[in-house]
């Protein structure tokens, strides 16, 4: 049997974080078995659709690389299908009107069992404590139990993956696809997701919609190592992998039983490596991507900065950044006039920082251009000595007056790129608002 796997999310909201897991699960399956990958949307609960939520969902697939064949399937397309389907239940006596609504009408007698592929674990119910449960409401519209079960027959999908939310469902999908005279497909119930203190995964441990997550600078890539290792272990014991090596490694038995833990840090650092393992041409072009696609920084909309700007600070800020966003606040200065602030003067080792930066803009402009690394840093530590301060003060005030803030990428390299008399003008600047202060 050809193996069909799908993703079917309620466009109830932004594709949330948790899940790309399901997603990304049912993904590997069907391509290393070199099967089928489909997207449903199950589109039914009207009460809670939001506008636009398909879309993210669509757009957040392909944006990490989920590509899904075919297209995908609406179920509020389909409803005449699942009415049919509802009315040849009546007909055979296996489910019945009541106001308004379909009912499928439990058969109370023995068990239900399944083994699940999730480590071929027994699943069993007592078919005694299941009550009959609607499955076309009075609008018309088919609960997911129905819906679930007739498009999964038809598209053949095999195994069915989801959340183990829905263990408690498989009686009455089972009796479903029995009632019908179909053959059950297999199941797998992916272990539930929490937060970092073991209570149900929200916001406030980091979690929020894929596409959040896209805007703030992280890379498809490493959210789909990350979220691979929510509840699976690969065989080869690799915590950095790609999307192909997690194609041939992936197993469902491999797949953990327990809870897996949504840690926000980890996602962090592990964008981190994957921004320092991408070659520098590759990120120059990801950074600018970014800026342009996402970022609100009214910089980008002037043309800064540009990808030969971005190319020469790359280097600079590789290794200091966890996230494409890092970047934003790290060198806008270098492509801007930047914003003082007085309360960060006062906090320098400096005794008298306009007089000192008078020394700074006398030195700056005696010494002899093109300015050079070793002559610039010798010519501040002379002066440092001679007016009592430290060497590391001086060149902190240096650089809050050419950025306004004290963190920033080396800084005779982003003295390079600002230019020498653009550093002179801004030290001049620097004098001018502490003077006026």
């Amino acid at each position: 049997m050809k193996i069909k796997t799908r993703f079917a999310p309620s466009p109830t909201g932004a594709l949330h974080i948790g899940g790309v897991r399901t997603a990304l699960f049912a993904y590997l399956v069907a391509r290393k078995a070199g099967g089928v990958f489909s997207l449903r949307i199950e589109d039914t609960d009207r009460a809670r659709f939001v506008e636009g939520a398909t879309e993210d969902i669509i757009k957040t697939l392909k944006w990490l690389g989920l590509t899904f064949d075919g297209e995908p399937i609406y179920q509020s397309e389909r409803l005449d299908l699942y009415k049919e389907h509802a009315k040849k239940l009546i007909d055979s006596g296996k489910a019945y009107e009541k106001d308004g609504a379909v009912w499928f009408k439990i058969d109370l007698d023995g068990k239900t069992s399944i083994v699940d592929l999730v480590r071929n674990r027994k699943i069993e119910f007592e078919n005694s404590t299941q009550k009959d449960f609607v499955i076309l409401k009075s609008d018309g519209y088919p609960t997911y139990h129905l819906a679930h079960v007739v498009d999964d027959h038809l598209v053949e999908t095999n195994p069915v993956i989801r959340g183990a939310e829905w263990i408690s469902s498989v009686p009455k999908h089972i009796q479903l696809f029995k009632a019908f005279g179909w053959q059950v497909p297999q199941y797998a119930h992916l272990p539930i997701i929490l937060g970092t203190d073991r209570s149900k995964l929200s916001k406030r441990h980091g979690a929020k919609p894929a596409s959040e997550f896209r805007s703030d600078g992280f890379l498809p890539e490493a959210i789909l190592n990350f979220m691979a290792l929510l509840g699976w272990t690969p065989p080869s014991g690799k915590e950095i992998l790609s999307l192909s090596e997690m194609v041939q490694e992936f197993d469902l038995f491999d797949v953990n039983n327990t809870n897996a833990i949504f840690d926000i840090t980890k996602l962090e650092w592990m964008n981190g490596e994957y921004i320092r393992k991408t070659e520098n041409s590759n990120l120059k072009v990801k950074i600018r991507n970014y800026l342009m696609d996402i970022s609100d920084n009214t910089l980008v909309k002037e043309g800064h900065p540009s990808e030969e700007e971005i190319e020469k600070v790359v280097p600079l800020i590789k290794d200091r950044i966890k996230t494409l966003s890092d970047i934003v606040p790290l060198t806008d200065f270098l492509w801007e006039k930047p914003e003082y602030d007085k309360e960060i003067f006062k906090k320098l080792k400096v005794k008298n920082c306009s007089e000192t930066l008078l020394k700074i803009a006398e030195k700056l402009e005696k010494m002899e251009k093109p300015w050079n690394t070793e002559i610039f840093e010798k010519t501040f530590r002379e002066l440092a000595d001679s007016i009592g301060a430290k060497a590391g003060g001086v060149f902190q005030l240096i650089r809050v007056a050419i950025s306004g803030q004290t963190v920033t990428p080396p800084l005779f390299e982003s003295i390079e790129i600002i230019g020498e008399g653009e550093v002179l003008k801004r030290t001049k600047e620097a004098i001018e608002f502490l003077q006026a202060v």
